[in-house]
């Protein structure tokens, strides 16, 4: 439950990454998506494995491990790689709070400050419980945004409209499918490790991991064919409206508005947490530091709140995506 709260959050939820990667191929899409979900379940039986047999407790100390040999030489490449992953987490978490406020002001006229304050006070709060917070946040609401995606995914299937899918392939490309498939593997795997490594004591039994990386990648699989099929619903252009989930369901599904609304707002809050422990974890050696950095972290996050949270899918993402394949083929060849 903590690896999908961590990889489903407002992009996937919206549809803006399943639009933006998978949907505008057509159907060479979901040969993308399925490419992508195999790469992410195997980087995350493999970071397991590693962060396991070194006892790896931090995300530093993973890339050192990664890049470094018998002399050192690359020891300085994952610094600096920690570094920019760090900066990553930092501006992602600033989206997320600004993700949140948007969408109160965008479905309540609420100023955005006031929902930004809102979630970066949850996040303190969540904090200060450390990982053992993450795991009680995701397991109660990881599980009732998949039932309801479910329960969503079911009453569409007699609206969905494969004529939109056949007029998409006349301009998709399976090749650049497959390589949009690999970026968006790429830069989930990017904010996912420092998760999984905080989780690596939480396992039991090393079989276990097997289990938690397909199960973790089919229960991904499922939930992004399911927005994947509601995008076909949408006849207008669709690179206008910026969540384009929820002009699906305002218009098919009305009731179930204010609920998918619960959705994304519980998926915003699912990778912040995320994303905030990682970074905590990985740059705060005593328990004074990381109480004082949570709080500098969440009041700037409040006070960055007005960068636009499409920035996150438009142009981080993508660099996200570039910039970890490099770690990807490291894991992949990793001992």
């Amino acid at each position: 439950m903590v690896i999908i709260g961590s990889l489903i959050g407002a992009g996937f939820a919206s549809g803006q990454e399943i639009n933006s990667f998978f949907y505008k191929y057509g159907s060479s899409g979901i040969l993308g998506l399925l490419v992508s979900i195999i790469l992410i379940s195997f980087i995350i039986y493999k970071v397991f494995k590693i962060a396991i047999f070194y006892n790896i407790k931090t995300y530093k100390e993973f890339l050192e491990t990664l890049f470094k040999s018998k002399k050192h030489k690359y020891l300085n490449i994952s610094n600096i790689t920690n570094t920019i992953i760090n900066i990553f987490l930092v501006i992602s978490f600033f989206i997320m709070i600004a993700g949140f406020g948007a969408y109160f002001k965008q479905e309540y006229n609420m100023n955005s400050l006031i929902g930004s304050m809102i979630l970066a006070g949850i996040c303190f709060m969540i904090f200060m419980g450390n990982v053992e917070g993450l795991l009680k946040v995701n397991k109660y609401l990881v599980p009732t945004l998949i039932i309801f995606m479910l329960v969503l995914g079911t009453m569409n299937i007699s609206n969905v409209n494969l004529s939109q899918i056949s007029n998409k392939n006349q301009n998709s490309n399976i090749i650049q499918a497959i390589i949009s498939g690999v970026i968006y593997a790429s830069y989930n795997i990017i904010l996912l490790i420092p998760a999984l490594i905080t989780l690596k004591n939480k396992i039991g039994e090393k079989k276990n991991i097997y289990y938690i990386a397909i199960i973790s990648g089919i229960t991904l699989f499922i939930l992004a064919l399911i927005i994947y099929f509601l995008l076909t619903n949408i006849t207008i252009d669709i690179s206008i409206i910026e969540m384009p989930t929820v002009y699906v369901i305002g218009k098919y599904f009305p009731s179930f508005r204010a609920i998918y609304g619960f959705i994304i707002l519980a998926s915003i809050l699912t990778t912040a947490i995320s994303e905030g422990i990682s970074l905590l974890e990985n740059v705060c050696k005593t328990k004074k530091s990381y109480t004082q950095f949570a709080g500098i972290l969440c009041i700037a996050s409040v006070l960055f709140s007005k960068i636009g949270f499409s920035n996150l899918i438009n142009l981080l993402y993508p660099v996200f995506g570039i910039l970890g394949l490099v770690q990807i083929f490291i894991i992949i060849k990793a001992r």
